[in-house]
């Protein structure tokens, strides 16, 4: 019976390289690649039919596939059949459940219990009953209690219009509480937060770059020159891409009609493309601050690209990634699919940011990436314009320069403050997270009620107080951490038993009121809420709400 499957499979295989290489042979122009393919076929028959043990045809042809990509550049990859389950998700922007963000609360029984972080407002838990703080214990009558998150995600999502029985625990609550709650289409949104900084100060933070980014942002640009705004500050901080089109789109808000957006080449013709600006654009003479990180890449660096070369805002932060390659998706029969490389893009002056890259060799292409943020932290932002040859020098439509290779160079280099020892021992343990919790269990359903409807008020009113801070010190005691009386900053810590000065607790005061402030707010109001929060111990943010006199330059000048 096993002879007959592999005989039927090898004429499968051979048939399929047979249609495959007649449609090949005339593209590549000879018969290297049949010849090629014959052999790939020929050792994948020789392995599945004489091989001493079983083999698994899927996992074997997988890593076949893994091997040819191997040798090719960074970004092309094979993405599984279960993860793009994920990637369609998040580039889609939806999904269909019922509308929670969660998190594990370790139980005393050394199994996790799944606690709502917030239910989506508007959405089906809400909708049901559901609050921030419930632990679901229960999930269509069967014991959720240790469930992981493929478990989670097995059981709360579904098609839309059908049902899910859930059993609660509510803190502050005796009894558990029961809910039947629908499934529908969930958003999953592109826009972190968009809000005014001032009267006249907007920010809109994007996380990616999918399906329904332009749209979010539009309607976020609108919202908030509905309310006064006539500046802007655009967040791409971590935002490692996406969809290029989306970037082009946003790109377009901001420029003129004609100026070209972005290029593409490779080496086929129908990979050739030039993108321009269209009239119309919704801020096209106000001044924009765009902030970027390490981690801004592709389709951020497409919009930071083209703002900066046409001298449309200032690039505030540091280095991005360097991401200039274009990739193409191609689906395979199982629903896995291939991201291959199809071309390289060029900003508006002509540059491309690509990092350099030896092929095959991926470790060392992202391990570089570190040791070029270090570089960049030693010296100024004119000692690297200067270093640089001049093969990777460019000029800006005003005339600045600026630099091609590994990313794009900021126009203004900000590196944040390293953290303390007392933050960096916080911040690690993430005790804020787990503070903000345990506390907003205390307070029982009240506070999260008080604040709910108000959440302008809460931003303006509610304040980390001694009260807050003193449970806060208590709960870090409990966790690890010691807070003891002295007048002098830690220099010095032994990771395994940390301890700090009320003299640390006093310098790093404002940070860790912000940050536990802004963990309340994520539960109580909803995820958007931190960054308001954040932001006003965020020294990036700071520092770039500090160079409007310079952004309003260069937008005059257009």
């Amino acid at each position: 019976m096993q002879n007959k499957t592999v005989a039927l499979l090898s004429g499968t295989i051979l048939m399929a390289g047979v249609l495959l290489g007649t449609s090949i042979a005339p593209f590549f122009g000879d018969d290297e690649a049949v010849i090629s393919l014959r052999k790939l076929e020929d050792a994948y028959i020789v392995i599945m039919s004489k091989y001493v043990d079983d083999v698994d045809a899927s996992e074997l042809a997988e890593s076949a596939i893994r091997g040819m990509l191997e040798d090719l550049d960074p970004h092309s990859v094979y993405i599984d059949a279960e993860r793009m389950k994920q990637v369609n998700e998040d580039f889609e922007a939806g999904y269909e459940g019922i509308g929670i963000s969660y998190e594990f609360v370790p139980g005393s029984e050394g199994q996790d219990t799944l606690s709502v972080l917030n239910p989506l407002p508007g959405g089906p838990s809400e909708d049901a009953g559901l609050f921030t703080g419930d632990r679901i214990v229960e999930i269509d009558g069967e014991n959720a209690i240790g469930f992981d998150s493929d478990q989670v995600k097995k059981s709360l999502k579904g098609p839309r219009g059908t049902t899910v029985d859930v059993t609660v625990r509510r803190p502050g609550v005796a009894e558990v509480l029961d809910f039947t709650i629908r499934r529908d289409k969930i958003p999953l949104n592109t826009v972190d937060a968009a809000y005014m900084l001032d009267s006249s100060t907007g920010l809109i933070k994007v996380n990616r770059f999918a399906r329904t980014t332009y749209s979010e942002f539009r309607d976020a640009l609108v919202a908030l020159k509905d309310k006064g705004m006539s500046r802007l500050i655009l967040d791409l901080r971590s935002n490692q891409g996406g969809y290029m089109d989306m970037a082009v789109r946003m790109a377009d808000e901001f420029l003129p009609a004609g100026a070209v957006i972005v290029s593409a080449k490779g080496r086929l013709p129908d990979t050739n493309e030039s993108y321009s600006a269209r009239s119309g654009g919704l801020f096209e003479t106000q001044p924009v601050i765009v902030l970027v990180d390490g981690n801004s890449a592709s389709a951020s660096e497409i919009v930071a690209g083209a703002l900066q070369d046409h001298d449309r805002g200032l690039i505030v932060g540091t280095r991005t990634f360097g991401k200039g390659l274009v990739q193409k998706q191609y689906a395979l029969n199982d629903g896995s699919a291939l991201r291959v490389t199809i071309s390289r893009y060029y900003t508006p002056s002509g540059r491309l940011i690509q990092t350099e890259y030896d092929s095959g060799n991926r470790e060392d292409y992202y391990s570089q990436k570190y040791e070029q943020a270090a570089s960049d932290a030693a010296v100024s932002l004119q000692e690297l314009v200067d270093a640089a040859p001049d093969s990777l020098k460019y000029q800006t439509d005003g005339g600045r320069v600026v630099l091609g290779g590994g990313g794009i160079l900021p126009d203004y280099l900000v590196r944040p403050d390293t953290l303390s020892f007392l933050m960096r021992a916080v911040v690690s343990r993430n005790l804020e997270t787990h503070f903000a919790r345990e506390w907003l269990d205390q307070q029982g359903t009240a506070f999260a009620a008080k604040w709910a409807d108000q959440p302008d008020v809460f931003l303006s009113d509610f304040e980390v107080d001694k009260v807050v801070l003193s449970a806060f010190e208590a709960f870090a005691e409990r966790r690890g951490i010691k807070i003891e009386p002295g007048t002098t900053i830690t220099t010095e810590v032994d990771p395994t038993d940390p301890v700090f000065t009320e003299a640390d607790l006093a310098a790093d005061r404002d940070f860790l009121s912000a940050l536990i402030k802004g963990r309340i707010a994520q539960r109580v109001l909803d995820r958007t809420y931190w960054y308001p929060v954040y932001h006003q111990v965020d020294e990036v943010v700071d520092v770039a709400n500090g160079l409007w006199v310079q952004a309003t330059g260069i937008a005059s000048a257009n």
